[in-house]
């Protein structure tokens, strides 16, 4: 018997290993130690850096609004959201508007964060777009109107980096296809101009190439030049590191750990950080992704042989990856939590918050009733096609769903102002599925409905002012919908959904609202509350 259950115990971690992460718990464990990720949920190509007692980062957003999330931690291991650098998508491009609404995959891909002279600084790349810019005093904002670095394609993950005399520089990756139609990586290293504004363009170098290589950063450590980026190999994406005592080189290079698609994620994307007692962490993203998208953790860093090995270190001098330890800082202070609920009474939507796409801001607004978000009903962008309705429809508010052992989000909605052709209500989306629990008026009656793979099954009809929905999901991934007349007794309704990825996006849970034949009715959302376990 004894045999029987260490090999069923076996047997479950393999899956939660195959499944996405180690065990069902996740972050601070409360005994001074962590569990990976410490972050469970869709926090991809990930940057981060120390400036006095705090640690910030940034993840990228692709098609969400606004774009580029920063997060602030006094631990590394408990992160919230505090803010965007990217308020308005469309001075990236007018495709990222909610009248294109056409770059799934596309937006605001991998960038870094920095602190020097004075200010933050944030770079990031589109692949059709070019290299943005923008700095701040706070982190938290604001942040300076987005600036365009350099208009150009087949380029991305890119870094700034202020040497020590100011100099500033700019390292990205342009892949492209060469006369085989074989795609090539070469990694270029640029010049800035003080302002930071300003490719220095006759100062171009390749410093790298090969397949794959991606996901730059610079650092200068102990009179050496570091820099960090991923690399494709046999094994998966793998992490790389050159070093040097030029800047124009030569470089030296090496592998810094071993990856396995299936049980670790491949983490590579993520900062190198320095802590006041000279140790070394990695905070990273996990490059393969299940449904819940690229996640966070959080690895120890080794020096071996003036090289900062990244996990545990094996014979090899390689690391590998690690699942638990000790938490890098002690504080008796509270603990930050990752924001989720909201019941719209600031005067702002709080940080947790991304719509899909740039919204249009005259169909919203959370100051014409107070303590209510209200959206006002637009048709979709092709209103016939119910398959990919969700897809082409403006002003969905959307968060990131957590990967926990028990996620539940319950949103309370006034639907008396909705209007026939409306749809409103919650959904959970991805470029690879979707499926909607709401309220649908038609010949002036309000009905409950489901939608799941193009199939819409009806409930009852709803003559009330409110209605409750409800949405629970496990670590699986599996997800149930319910509704509620009073706020207290829920009812199930509508079939067992799995969650889905795509487009290099996590799921997302989110409130909808549309009309598929003209612009009328709107909806009031009292409250949406958002419960995750750890």
């Amino acid at each position: 018997m004894k045999k029987i259950l260490l090999v069923i115990i076996y047997v479950q971690l393999i899956a939660y290993s195959l499944s996405a992460q180690f065990t069902d718990k996740w972050g601070d464990r409360g005994n001074g130690t962590y569990v990976n990720p410490v972050l469970p949920g869709d926090f991809s190509d990930l940057d981060a850096i120390k400036v006095g007692n705090d640690f910030y980062a940034i993840s990228s957003t692709m098609q969400f609004s606004p774009g580029m999330a920063v997060l602030h931690s006094r631990d590394l291991v408990n992160w919230q959201i505090i803010g965007h650098v990217a308020d308005d998508l469309t001075r990236i491009s007018s495709s990222l508007n909610w009248d294109k609404m056409n770059s799934y995959g596309k937006g605001v891909w991998a960038g870094s964060i920095r602190y020097y002279k004075e200010r933050f600084w944030v770079y990031f790349g589109t692949p059709d777009d070019g290299f943005f810019m923008s700095s701040a005093t706070n982190p938290a904002g604001p942040w300076e109107p987005l600036h365009r670095l350099w208009n150009v394609k087949g380029w991305d993950d890119c870094c700034s980096f202020c040497d020590d005399d100011g100099q500033l520089y700019f390292i990205a990756t342009q892949f492209a296809l060469d006369p085989k139609n074989n795609r090539k990586y070469n990694i270029h290293l640029f010049k800035m101009t003080p302002d930071g504004k300003q490719l220095v363009m006759e100062s171009d170098t390749i410093i790298y190439q090969a397949n794959g290589s991606e996901a730059n950063k610079l650092y200068k450590i102990n009179g050496l030049y570091y820099h960090y980026f991923s690399q494709v190999t046999s094994e998966g994406r793998v992490i790389m590191m050159q070093r040097s005592n030029n800047i124009n080189g030569p470089w030296e290079v090496k592998q810094l750990n071993h990856v396995d698609s299936k049980t670790d994620k491949e983490p590579n994307q993520g900062g190198l950080i320095q802590l006041d007692n000279n140790r070394w962490w990695f905070f990273t993203h996990h490059g393969t992704g299940s449904w819940e998208g690229r996640a966070a953790s959080l690895l120890p860093v080794h020096w071996v042989n003036g090289w900062p090995v990244i996990g545990k270190v094996g014979a090899d001098t390689i690391g590998n990856m690690v699942w638990t330890g000790r938490k890098p800082i002690l504080s008796k202070s509270a603990k930050i939590k990752l924001h989720t609920s909201d019941d719209f009474s600031a005067q702002k939507l709080l940080p947790q918050w991304e719509w899909n796409y740039q919204p249009r801001a005259d169909k919203w607004s959370l100051t014409q009733r107070n303590g209510f978000l209200r959206l006002y009903a637009f048709q979709p962008l092709n209103p016939k096609d119910t398959r990919n309705i969700i897809l082409r429809a403006g002003n969905t508010l959307t968060q990131r769903s957590l990967r926990t052992t028990s996620n539940t989000v319950t949103v309370k909605l006034d639907i008396r102002s909705m209007a026939d052709g409306q749809y409103a209500g919650i959904t959970h989306f991805s470029t690879t599925s979707h499926n909607l629990l709401g309220v649908k008026r038609e010949r002036g009656v309000r009905r409950l409905f489901f939608r799941q793979n193009n199939v819409d099954t009806t409930g009852i009809i709803l003559p009330g002012q409110y209605i409750w929905l409800r949405s629970h999901w496990d670590l699986n991934g599996e997800n149930v919908y319910a509704y509620s007349l009073d706020g207290k007794k829920f009812e199930g309704f509508g079939g067992r959904s799995t969650l889905t990825w795509g487009s290099y996006r996590g799921d997302r849970i989110g409130v909808f609202n549309y009309n598929v034949k003209e612009e009328s009715g709107f909806i009031d959302v009292d409250y949406f509350n958002y419960q995750y376990s750890n």
